[in-house]
C-alpha cells in the first residue's frame, strides 16, 4: 500500500472512530446524538466513496509493470474502503433503526 493511500485510509479510519466516540460520550440527548451521528456518518460515506471512485480511475491506464504492482495496491486499499463503507452503512441503519 502506498504512503497515500494508506494516509487517506488512516485519516478517514480516524474521523469517522474519533467522530462516534466524542459524539457517544457528549452530553446531549438521544435523538440529537443519533442525528449528528448519523449526519457524520453519512459525510465519511460520502468520503469513502469518493476514495474509491478515484481508486476505480486507474483501471483505464495501460497496462506495464508499475501498474500490475500498483494494482495489487489499489485492490488492497479498495478492498479495506469497501469494508469501512459496510461498517458504515451498517451503524447508520442501526442509528435510524432506534429512532
Amino acid at each position: 500500500m502506498t504512503k497515500t493511500t494508506g494516509a487517506i485510509l488512516a485519516l478517514v479510519t480516524g474521523t469517522a472512530v474519533g467522530t462516534i466516540l466524542g459524539i457517544l460520550y457528549a452530553p446531549d440527548t438521544g435523538i440529537n446524538t443519533r442525528d449528528r451521528l448519523t449526519f457524520r456518518l453519512d459525510k465519511t460515506k460520502e468520503k469513502l466513496e469518493d476514495l474509491l471512485n478515484e481508486l476505480m480511475k486507474g483501471k483505464d491506464m495501460p497496462p506495464s509493470t508499475a501498474r500490475t504492482e500498483g494494482q495489487k495496491v489499489i485492490n488492497d486499499a479498495k478492498e479495506k474502503a469497501e469494508r469501512l463503507l459496510n461498517d458504515v452503512e451498517d451503524i447508520i441503519g442501526q442509528i435510524k433503526g432506534k429512532k
